[in-house]
């Protein structure tokens, strides 16, 4: 497929279609899951986010709190708007992020490649599900390398924050960066994941110390997220004391990795306890509101439960500097190549479109509308 200009009038360019989930695949697809079910943690994970019901439920990501008020004057062209901008020193085409999702096993390798074409294509970021599977076990690494597939945009490397205090350091941190061919490593927080997962880890005791050692050694910036729960602006305040260089809240309203561990685990007790948790959280739009007003230059990312493109430009007008989108984008990815660029021409569309509605010609003016307001 074809380099499609991101800076010329989507509408003009691809059909769009929507992004939720995909269920039923249309005659001539064929899916990159294996067709039988195995016991691979990472194709299970991919196979119940597709599947079964695992979004946060009796909590919304906040997006619905907020809306813009009509322009019917803007006062500009439609296809001179533009959605360039600049993250962490690296250009983009668009302040979009296709979340760390997968990788660690032949089929989800194929959806990490999937995902690094579409991403190099439209000029999205793009970030790789946890590579610690591939930091120990060497015959795993393929799966999350994609720099061949996206020369040009930037990489985000991911390892969970929780393995520094389980023999994990600065060397095996470089290794993921090395294996994805990263610019930037994400050290994800998910604490109550691990407690539900069967293989989880819950060592997290002076975690912020070890974190702060990974960001002074590395030679790259190093992030941290969440993975569903959201980071407030306190908690966002430490990291960027220690010298983290970007968060990304990744905020309730989306994913709910404690309902995904419900349906792998087989003890009566935690499937039943982790319902309990199935509305905990941050919402999104909370977290960047809060985290932005705790550090008025801090990188960030907005992330958790984004529906489509307009929910992108409220985070965006919130505070957020690139906005990301996961568990959203997978159907299309496992299904086809045009199913997934499809999705993100939508994105990029309705993001375009918001902002023509209320006369931002480009991130700056959205970033500093007063168009944005609580319902």
């Amino acid at each position: 497929m074809g380099q499609i200009p991101q800076d010329e009038s989507p509408h003009k360019k691809s059909k769009t279609t929507s992004i939720a989930p995909q269920t039923a695949k249309p005659a001539g697809h064929q899916s990159l899951l294996p067709s039988s079910t195995t016991g691979e943690r990472k194709i299970e994970h991919v196979r119940l986010c597709l599947n079964e019901e695992v979004g946060a439920s009796g909590i919304t990501a906040g997006f619905e709190h907020y809306r813009f008020r009509h322009n019917a004057l803007p006062e500009l062209n439609y296809d001179d708007i533009s959605l360039r901008t600049v993250f962490l020193e690296r250009e983009l085409r668009t302040p979009l992020l296709i979340s760390s999702m997968t990788g660690g096993s032949a089929a989800t390798g194929a959806i990490n490649a999937r995902l690094a074409e579409a991403a190099e294509r439209r000029g999205w970021a793009l970030g790789v599900g946890s590579i610690r599977a591939a930091v120990e076990r060497s015959e795993l690494a393929a799966t999350f390398r994609v720099r061949d597939k996206a020369p040009g945009i930037p990489v985000i490397a991911n390892i969970g924050a929780v393995q520094l205090s389980y023999g994990f350091g600065v060397a095996e941190c470089r290794r993921a960066v090395e294996i994805a061919g990263a610019d930037w490593l994400v050290l994800h927080l998910n604490g109550i994941q691990e407690v539900f997962q069967p293989e989880g880890n819950t060592g997290f005791a002076d975690l912020l110390t070890r974190i702060e050692r990974v960001c002074r050694e590395l030679e790259i910036p190093v992030g941290v997220k969440e993975v569903g729960w959201g980071i407030d602006g306190e908690t966002a305040l430490r990291l960027y004391s220690a010298g983290v260089a970007f968060v990304d809240v990744a905020g309730a309203g989306g994913t709910s990795w404690s309902q995904v561990e419900k349906f792998r685990s087989s003890d009566p007790v935690r499937r039943a306890a982790a319902e309990a948790f199935a509305d905990w959280g941050i919402p999104t739009a909370e977290c960047i509101a809060e985290v932005r007003a705790a550090s008025k230059r801090g990188a960030l990312i907005g992330s958790g439960g984004l529906r489509h493109g307009v929910d992108a430009a409220k985070a965006l007008a919130l505070g957020a500097d690139l906005a990301g989108f996961g568990r959203n984008l997978l159907g299309p990815a496992v299904e086809s190549e045009e199913a997934l660029d499809q999705a993100l021409a939508q994105v990029e569309l309705e993001l375009r479109t918001a902002m023509f509605g209320i006369g931002a010609p480009d991130l700056a003016a959205l970033r500093g509308t007063h168009r944005l307001i609580r319902r």
